[in-house]
């Protein structure tokens, strides 16, 4: 069974920091890459960030240099370390497992968990 369980988001001046979680069944961590995706109103859902069983990471253009993404093996659960917040960081944010195909990444799963929200104000 898939669990996914995200947590962290809040309220944040531009400029600020938040740290994101997520917390996934064992058997889907434990072997695969994890992203964290976003959902801003009206957007369709992107994947900001990866980071593979080998602890390789993968940025997109919009966050790279500003957020960091690792993972806990033991506790099954990896973060997103978001820093100089801006408010085109609002939105939902998800984890799921991933896996590459054609050279792109994709979520492995059909299932999301409820994600957790970040707004950016000023």
């Amino acid at each position: 069974q898939v669990q996914l369980v995200e947590s962290g988001g809040g309220l944040v001046q531009p400029g600020g920091s938040l740290r994101l979680s997520c917390a996934a069944s064992g058997s889907i961590f434990s072997i695969n890459a994890m992203g964290w995706y976003r959902q801003a109103p009206g957007k369709q859902r992107e994947l900001v960030a990866l980071i593979t069983s080998g602890g390789n990471t993968n940025y997109a253009d919009s966050v790279k240099g500003r957020f960091g993404i690792s993972r806990d093996n033991a506790k099954n659960t990896v973060y997103l370390q978001m820093n100089s917040l801006k408010p085109e960081d609002t939105a939902v944010y998800y984890c799921n497992a991933v896996q590459k195909r054609g050279g792109s990444w994709y979520p492995m799963y059909g299932y999301w968990g409820q994600g957790t929200q970040v707004t950016v104000f000023s």
